[in-house]
């Protein structure tokens, strides 16, 4: 039927009911993607603007997520995307989470995640490689995703400015720290540098790339760093030796990024086995308070005012010497004690320890560093040969 004649007059009073004769801009929408007159839409049922935007941009809102352990879950996918895109500043919509939606084939093990917009979406781009519940995972494009249509519906690549250090990543890194041959090194105590560890990994050789994750505020590490040998046939050899070893109060884990479990290659024992005894010496040379010495300072042991009784105090160098002298040939051991004048004495507080080699030391550091003594973890630190035999015991 045709409209009334009223309806096709430029004069003509607006009806109650029908749309205003300009159409209402919809976000995401061309105006002329709608070519019919606004009189015609007044018989057509009109989806909600927020619907029809959401249709409109879903392809370009799905990532792909591929290789997924098989503990994934739909929760669990939401909560870490959510997670790590907050971490690496991923975030652009506004507070709240970034994933609307997820969809999990268990079968195949691939999800597809829904960001809540565009640009998230991009950014999430960059998250190819990431570790989920210790699998490294493949994020892509889905296939119905049209690269055209997507590039006028909001940026199409991922931020540059994006913190993937945070998460282990780095921009630009294929052919550094992604691929089957990236390793994750786990448990690394919180005061090692980032040259020690390098010094400890480039023991099996030259690195082709290093990340030691960071917190994004104050700069500390995590505890955590990932790495790729240059000659990727000593990967497993690597893993192998140096995972399960001690570091301080630390034990490490290292193991390719992609997988559990290592299982060296029969032709790799005997490179392996070399291996260890290196990383043993390594080791040594990673200690906190620098390369090892015959003397050992200990601190979180004594107090002050147990120090002020002379009963308790020889009682205390009694037990010290017996336990102490578990771990090598003890020369000297030296409690400074609290002036009775009050005056400042250096050194109170810790205790000394002289041993006849580096290994006795080396042992006793291994074994008193982060033990509980009184409730209060014991560090136990290499000291200056020079300075103790001065009596020197501020440092």
């Amino acid at each position: 039927m045709a409209p009334p004649t009223s309806a096709l007059l430029p004069s003509a009073p607006a009806v109650t009911g029908q749309l205003p004769a300009t159409a209402p801009a919809i976000p995401g929408i061309f105006p002329n993607m709608f070519p019919l007159a606004s009189a015609q839409l007044g018989a057509i049922p009109v989806m909600p603007v927020q619907a029809m935007t959401q249709q409109a941009t879903r392809h370009a809102r799905r990532v792909y997520v591929g290789g997924l352990p098989p503990s994934a879950n739909e929760q669990s996918v939401a909560t870490y995307f959510n997670h790590v895109m907050s971490a690496i500043g991923g975030n652009t919509a506004g507070p709240g989470d970034a994933v609307v939606n997820v969809y999990i084939n268990h079968e195949k093990k691939f999800a597809f995640v829904e960001m809540r917009s565009v640009e998230e979406a991009s950014n999430a781009m960059a998250l190819d490689g990431i570790i989920f519940e210790g699998t490294q995972v493949k994020v892509r494009r889905p296939t119905d995703y049209n690269p055209s249509l997507a590039a006028t519906l909001g940026p199409s690549q991922p931020n540059p400015n994006l913190n993937l250090a945070a998460v282990g990543l780095s921009p630009g890194s294929t052919g550094g720290l992604e691929g089957p041959d990236r390793i994750f090194v786990g448990g690394l105590p919180y005061y090692f540098t980032e040259a020690q560890i390098r010094e400890l990994l480039e023991s099996f050789g030259p690195l082709r790339g290093f990340n030691l994750v960071k917190d994004k505020e104050t700069g500390n590490s995590k505890g955590y760093a990932f790495c790729v040998y240059s000659d990727v046939s000593v990967t497993d050899i690597a893993c192998a030796a140096l995972n399960g070893i001690k570091m301080g109060d630390k034990t490490l884990t290292v193991r390719r990024a992609s997988q559990g479990t290592l299982q060296p290659k029969p032709e790799q024992e005997s490179i392996l086995m070399h291996a260890q005894q290196q990383i043993a010496l390594q080791r040594l040379m990673l200690q906190p308070g620098g390369p090892p010495t015959k003397v050992l300072c200990l601190t979180n042991v004594v107090s002050a005012d147990e120090l002020k009784d002379d009963e308790d105090y020889e009682d205390i160098v009694e037990d010290m010497r017996t336990e102490c002298g578990k771990f090598g040939n003890l020369v000297s051991l030296v409690i400074p004690r609290p002036r009775p004048d009050g005056e400042p004495t250096p050194g109170v507080g810790k205790v000394f320890l002289e041993y006849t080699d580096v290994e006795g030391s080396s042992r006793a550091q291994q074994g008193l560093n982060g033990r509980k003594f009184g409730g209060n973890p014991v560090v136990a630190v290499f000291y200056s040969e020079n300075k103790f035999s001065e009596g020197d015991y501020e440092g």
